[in-house]
């Protein structure tokens, strides 16, 4: 698809699930990650199997951490070409329950520090008329579920941030476009699975069948691989013309 040997990504939520992936996808066509997590143990043993890859802890609700883990990744790289903002948490509870830290830290973690990292790699990529930033969102960037109150609304607002930064990069030589996958096998579904059973009263057996993939014409899980592929080709030549988009892979949710 593209020539992406010297090309440098910024990969957050790295250590695990679709980050990882991503991670290894780039990596695989020559780019140099750095890939940034608070598992700092995870995020280091994945990143020693990665060919030019570097880690680099950084807690997505300090805005000292987004700042620094751009400042560093220019400094030992030189540049960076592409961000994917991936990382986030989920927390399951009606909102009458829903607790205001919680609320406020998925905002942080989702919404708030993809702005503020978008805005610390956009003059680099100004200057060298070229960049591609990834949003990885979710089919709830689009669709609403009960019980995800801050979850849905940081994916909302995610999608909001996709456009106006692709409206303002253009004429830079930057794109900006939303991945929004259905549920994908990662350690973030596998944790909401309790919840879901207590939410809505059923074993927790019956969650991927009755409650996560029942809106999906296809009736599966995605892989964390098939979302990466997606990233990679989105950061190709090829992909140049694709700018302000939510890119559905949905097992066919949205089709409805």
């Amino acid at each position: 698809m593209s020539n992406f040997n010297g090309k440098v990504a910024i990969v957050t939520g790295a250590a695990s699930g679709i980050g990882l992936a991503v991670a290894q996808d780039l990596a695989a066509q020559g780019v140099r990650v750095t890939l940034s997590d608070v598992d700092v143990d995870g995020g280091r043993a994945a990143t020693a199997e990665l060919e030019g890859a570097r880690f680099q802890a950084a807690d997505m609700t300090k805005p000292e951490d987004v700042r620094t883990l751009v400042a560093s990744t220019i400094e030992a790289e030189g540049q960076v070409d592409i961000l994917v903002n991936n990382a986030g948490i989920q927390h399951v509870a009606p909102i009458v329950d829903f607790p205001e830290e919680k609320w406020r830290q998925i905002i942080e973690i989702m919404l708030t520090a993809p702005f503020l990292l978008t805005q610390a790699v956009l003059p680099d990529m100004y200057k060298r008329n070229w960049g591609r930033i990834i949003n990885i969102a979710s089919v709830h960037a689009l669709r609403a579920s009960a019980f995800k109150s801050a979850y849905v609304t940081a994916k909302h607002g995610l999608l909001g941030l996709t456009r106006v930064t692709a409206l303002e990069a253009a004429e830079h030589g930057v794109t900006c476009n939303a991945i929004c996958p259905s549920y994908v096998r990662t350690p973030l579904v596998e944790k909401q699975i309790a919840a879901q059973a207590k939410i809505h009263g059923i074993p927790e057996n019956e969650v991927v069948e009755k409650i996560m993939v029942t809106e999906g014409a296809i009736k599966r899980l995605l892989e964390p691989a098939e979302v990466a592929q997606l990233v990679t080709y989105l950061c190709s030549d090829a992909a140049g013309g694709i700018t302000g988009s939510a890119q559905t892979i949905d097992c066919g949710w949205t089709a409805h």
